[in-house]
């Protein structure tokens, strides 16, 4: 049969190897959609194929070898994944409380004092984990906002959560106290202060923060990083309005540990006074001299904003390895 003629051969789905077959020459190239061999002859060549003859065709072993290859390859990552989906370990710990800490966010508290490995294993500002509901189609990934000083003392996670309609934080904030869920190990290294240690060589710290990325930075803040041995520590914290800022009750502790609040609003009303428009406008028009060899920073939030913060502050001169994220 004519080489034009081969119908193509379905090897897999999703992800194949595809025989392209070009005058006298076979080639092998990948095709991650709709996944067949392709015998179809080179445009260019296209009267030489008509007058060529089957010992042209591509040997069927090879085929064989490129399915049998390509299936144990995929059981092998099935095989693979399963054995990292059996390693998570569920604890199930009882609410606390779940209250209003903004609209649209809820101050969530998780005791743990029944699980001391658990509670233990959070040891860094800006660590994590995962929350999952029996109602809940797959798990919620949570900053803890806590201290690691209160799960040692009290036995107990704290988070803020925003409630997004139709997922697992939406279910988590409807929930009562009593109610039980279920956690992972605390995962993550949170923020690597020694790498913005002593105070004396990093006397100027920038912490950027907006909406629930308050989170961990309150973790950060309540641990305690040396603020009151440095100069220059400000907070810059975005959020749409005040009544979507969370943790107000807790600025003048944190101005007292020695850290400026700095709120900024993108949608203030009309008496706000303070900064407007988006964290890292406000940081680039407030933004004093500082020596960026003795300068660190700290960035949790939307995505945007930390990439343009990076951005400022690398293009100041201030070493990437000095800013610090969780994620």
């Amino acid at each position: 049969m004519p080489a034009h003629h081969l119908p193509p051969l379905l090897l897999w789905r999703r992800r194949s190897l595809v025989l392209h077959h070009d005058q006298h020459k076979y080639t092998l190239s990948e095709q991650s959609q709709n996944m067949s061999v392709s015998l179809s002859p080179s445009p260019l060549s296209l009267s030489s194929h008509l007058c060529s003859h089957a010992h042209h065709h591509p040997p069927m072993a090879i085929l064989r070898h490129l399915n049998i290859r390509h299936h144990r390859r995929r059981l092998t990552s099935i095989a693979a994944a399963a054995v990292r989906q059996d390693t998570t370990v569920w604890t199930p710990a009882p609410l606390t409380a779940v209250d209003p800490a903004a609209e649209s966010l809820f101050h969530v508290t998780i005791d743990v004092s029944d699980s001391p490995d658990l509670a233990a294993s959070h040891t860094l500002a800006g660590q994590y984990l995962q929350l999952r509901l029996p109602d809940a189609a797959k798990p919620s990934f949570l900053a803890i906002a806590s201290p690691p000083s209160l799960a040692a003392a009290r036995g107990q996670f704290e988070f803020l959560v925003k409630s997004v309609a139709g997922s697992t934080a939406e279910l988590l904030c409807g929930l009562r106290k009593g109610d039980v869920v279920e956690l992972s190990q605390v995962m993550g290294g949170g923020f690597d202060t020694d790498q913005i240690s002593p105070p004396a060589d990093y006397p100027t710290v920038l912490i950027f923060a907006t909406g629930s990325g308050i989170s961990p930075i309150r973790s950060l803040i309540e641990s305690g990083f040396s603020a009151n041995k440095r100069s220059d520590v400000r907070l810059y914290y975005g959020a749409r309005n005040l009544q979507r800022m969370a943790y107000q009750d807790r600025f003048k502790d944190w101005e007292s540990s020695g850290v400026k609040i700095v709120p900024v609003l993108s949608q203030p009303d009309d008496n706000w006074t303070g900064e407007h428009g988006y964290v890292q406008a406000a940081f680039a028009r407030a933004k004093k001299f500082f020596s960026p060899q003795g300068t660190g920073a700290v960035l949790c939030g939307q995505k945007q904003m930390t990439e343009e913060v990076t951005s400022i502050l690398v293009a100041d001169g201030v070493s990437s390895e000095k800013i610090l994220k969780n994620f």
